[in-house]
C-alpha cells in the first residue's frame, strides 16, 4: 500500500512539475511574440517643417528662431508646434502608436527629447536616434521608436559630399539597423535629400548624388542577405517618377514585378496626389521604399502592398486659389501656426 501511494506521489509530482515547465514556456513565448497574435508595426515618416528650439545656438544658423528674431520665435508658438506634432504622430493610427517614426527638419537632441515627452506621445516611452549634420541651415534626421516593440542594434550618420560642390553641406542619411520582438531584422534609411531651391533640373544632380550612395549602402546589405527587410524613408524632394528615385535608386511602382526595391508611395503619385502642394500642385516628395523582403509571406510584410498620406481637417488649409493644402507653420516671415507643410506618410505591417 505504502509503495503504491509512493508511486502516486511521484506521478502526481512529475505531472505537476510538467505543468510548470509548460507554464513558463507559455509565457516566455508571449513575452516574445511566439504564441501571441499577429504583431503590426506602423511606420511613418513626417517633414515637420522647421523644429526648432527658442534658443540661440552658437555656430547654428538658428537666430531667426528665437523670440527676437525675424520669425518672433516664442516658448508658447514652440510649444503649440509641439503638441500638433504630437498630436499628429499620435492619430495615424487610432488603435496604438506608431511603433517607428522616422523625422526630418528637426533642429537637434532637445527638440526630440521635447516632442517625446509631450502628452500624447510619452506613454510610447519613445526612444531615440539622432546625429548633429553638417546641414548649412542646421537640421537633421532623426528616428523615434518604441522599445517594447523594436531594438536597435547598430545606428551611424551617412555623410554626403559633392565633388561638383565641395562647400555644399546637407543632411546626413541616418542608418539604424535593429530587431523587432520577433528578432526580424530591419535596416532602415532616414533621407531628407537636398531641396529644389533654384530650379528642379538645376538641382537634380545632388538629388542624384545621394541616391548613388543610398544604392550603394542598400547593395551592401542585400549582398549579404538578399532576403533583408530594408526600409527607406524620407522628403526626397523628387517624387517616385523622377530619375533619382526611379532609375538611380531602381524603386519601382508595387506592381512592377522582380523590383528589388518597391516605392509604395507610388500608387499615390500616380493618381496625382502628394503630400506635399505647390502652388496648386500636389507633389508626391514624402517617399517610403521598401525591399522585396517586406512583401513576401515570411516574418513582416506590408499591407496593401502600398503607402499612404495622412491628413485631417484640422491640418489643412483651404483657399480659393489653391484648393486643400498643408497648413504651414510659416510662410517666410508671416506666422501661420500650421503644423507644417508636409503631410506625414506611412505605412503598416503584419506579421
Amino acid at each position: 500500500m505504502r509503495i503504491m501511494k509512493s508511486k502516486r506521489a511521484i506521478v502526481l509530482t512529475l505531472a505537476i512539475l510538467a505543468v510548470s515547465v509548460l507554464i513558463s514556456i507559455i509565457i516566455t513565448s508571449f513575452a516574445e511574440g511566439g504564441f501571441s497574435k499577429k504583431r503590426n508595426i506602423t511606420v511613418v515618416f513626417y517633414n515637420v517643417e522647421n523644429l526648432f528650439d527658442t534658443k540661440n545656438d552658437m555656430g547654428e544658423r538658428d537666430g531667426e528662431f528665437t523670440p527676437e528674431g525675424a520669425n518672433k520665435w516664442t516658448e508658447e508658438r514652440y510649444a503649440k508646434k509641439l503638441e500638433d506634432i504630437s498630436k499628429v504622430l499620435s492619430t495615424v493610427n487610432k488603435n496604438e502608436l506608431p511603433e517607428i517614426i522616422g523625422l526630418c527638419e528637426i533642429e537637434n537632441r532637445k527638440v526630440l527629447d521635447d516632442l517625446v515627452r509631450t502628452q500624447m506621445l510619452k506613454k510610447g516611452d519613445y526612444e531615440i536616434e539622432h546625429f548633429e549634420s553638417p546641414d548649412y541651415r542646421g537640421i537633421d534626421c532623426a528616428l523615434l521608436y518604441r522599445p517594447d516593440e523594436f531594438k536597435v542594434i547598430k545606428s551611424i550618420p551617412v555623410p554626403i559630399a559633392f565633388a561638383d560642390d565641395p562647400e555644399y553641406t546637407t543632411r546626413d542619411i541616418l542608418y539604424v539597423k535593429g530587431e523587432t520582438r520577433n528578432k526580424e531584422e530591419f535596416h532602415i534609411f532616414v533621407n531628407h535629400w537636398p531641396s529644389r531651391i533654384g530650379g528642379m533640373e538645376q538641382t537634380e544632380l545632388k538629388r542624384i548624388t545621394v541616391a548613388q550612395l543610398l544604392k550603394s549602402k542598400i547593395d551592401s546589405v542585400l549582398i549579404v542577405n538578399s532576403k533583408a527587410n530594408i526600409l527607406v524613408m524620407g522628403d526626397m524632394n523628387d517624387e517616385p517618377s523622377n530619375k533619382s528615385l526611379s532609375e538611380v535608386l531602381a524603386a519601382k511602382s508595387p506592381d512592377v514585378k522582380n523590383s528589388a526595391l518597391v516605392n509604395l508611395m507610388y500608387p499615390i503619385h500616380a493618381n496625382k496626389k502628394g503630400s506635399y502642394n505647390y502652388r496648386g500642385n500636389w507633389n508626391m516628395l514624402d517617399n517610403i521604399v521598401v525591399s522585396t523582403g517586406l512583401l513576401d509571406n515570411e516574418g513582416f510584410q506590408c499591407v496593401d502592398k502600398h503607402g499612404y498620406v495622412f491628413h485631417e481637417k484640422w491640418m489643412e488649409y483651404e483657399d480659393k486659389k489653391n484648393g486643400v493644402t498643408p497648413n504651414r507653420t510659416y510662410g517666410g516671415p508671416n506666422y501661420y501656426g500650421g503644423v507644417s507643410d508636409h503631410f506625414p506618410v506611412f505605412i503598416n505591417l503584419k506579421w
